[in-house]
């Protein structure tokens, strides 16, 4: 089941991605000759009008081949109008760019349905109290439930959480229900340094109470969920960027990068979750296709995007003898890149077996 989902999640990055080139190529009049979800061999195909429509064997990409795409393509005068290298630069930008960007809108479409759909969060309950922490000197016990902080009221962890970090190292009042009983207890945060997820060291101050895990559902309506889904699209491309530096500068170990057999588990595990956690997965993927195909190395949408930034700047494109270059020099990073996640995939099994 884990690859069935596997390949539904793939599916729908790569029929949204190869979406965006589509409907931008018939946009400005580019002819387009074959739409495929996969590579390699045909499992299925359709023609309707000009375009033949393709179901192939590898899920792990998709096409769309234009009239005219390609070095030394020969085409004849009446296609020459609906070449893709025929068409200004802008237009061509265009094109290239709507796959990446439609990956980040399918997210951000994704993160909408998640909030209206209902999203878990974690109440204020305290499963446990760390001893000669401020709250167990002030007497706060496991099982008490987190009324307000400062006179704000608060119900779900994460915004007690923002506003203990918030008040900085500030005394805190923080009122509990135990049992039927309102309490009060105030009490001085301290500071605990940790590593984030993006492997910086941060400083932040704490309590000492760890919450008990327990979870309500929150449904949001169309206006407030468009808000949350925004907010929470840029924080994960913004997170995704900042990791990709974070790799590159090594202060994220390169074993965190995972392959298609680390795909085929996770989206096995999201969907056993249930179906947000499913469409968050999907969404999340979907961001970092975006992005990765974003960066400007040869092979990538985003290579083709620097050749056609210089043609713009410079009035002429760059040499046939520069593009090979560039993309033999892309190929070796990509069939890297796909080895190291391989490698880390087949470490995890062997590691999770010892």
């Amino acid at each position: 089941m884990s690859i069935l989902f596997a390949i539904i999640a793939l599916g729908a990055l790569i029929f949204f991605h190869e979406l965006g080139h589509f409907l931008f190529a018939k946009a400005f009049g580019v002819g387009v000759e074959k739409f495929s979800l996969g590579f390699g061999p045909k499992i299925y195909g359709r023609k309707i009008g000009e375009t033949e429509y393709l179901l192939s064997a590898l899920p792990l990409g998709g096409y769309v081949k234009m009239v005219g795409e390609g070095e030394d393509v020969e085409i004849s005068e009446e296609d020459r109008a609906r070449s893709f290298a025929e068409k200004p630069v802008l237009q061509r930008i265009v094109i290239v760019a709507a796959g990446p960007i439609f990956n980040l809108l399918f997210a951000y479409i994704l993160f909408i349905i998640i909030f209206m759909v209902g999203v878990p969060a974690v109440t204020t309950k305290v499963g446990d109290v760390v001893a000669d922490k401020p709250a167990a000197k002030a007497g706060v016990k496991a099982g008490d439930t987190i009324r307000s902080v400062n006179g704000k009221p608060v119900a779900r962890w994460d915004d007690f959480a923002k506003i203990i970090a918030e008040g900085k190292l500030a005394p805190v009042e923080v009122e509990v229900q135990r049992g039927q009983t309102p309490l009060k207890f105030t009490m001085v945060p301290e500071s605990r340094t940790s590593k984030n997820l993006l492997g910086d060291t941060v400083t932040q101050p704490v309590i000492g109470v760890v919450a008990a895990g327990e979870t309500v559902i929150d449904h949001f309506p169309p206006g407030e969920a468009i808000t949350r889904g925004s907010a929470q699209c840029w924080n994960v491309i913004r997170l995704t960027v900042l990791s990709l530096v974070r790799l590159v500068e090594r202060a994220i170990p390169l074993d965190n990068i995972g392959g298609p057999i680390m795909i085929v588990k996770m989206a096995g595990e999201q969907a056993a979750a249930g179906g947000v956690s499913f469409l968050a997965f999907v969404a999340l993927l979907s961001v970092n296709l975006g992005v990765l195909n974003l960066l400007p190395v040869p092979i990538l949408d985003g290579g083709h995007l620097a050749f056609f930034l210089i043609e713009l700047v410079t009035g002429r494109p760059l040499s046939k003898r520069a593009r090979e270059i560039a993309q033999q020099v892309g190929l070796v990073l990509l069939i890297g890149l796909m080895m190291l996640a391989f490698y880390n995939d087949i470490a995890r099994m062997f590691a999770q077996k010892a």
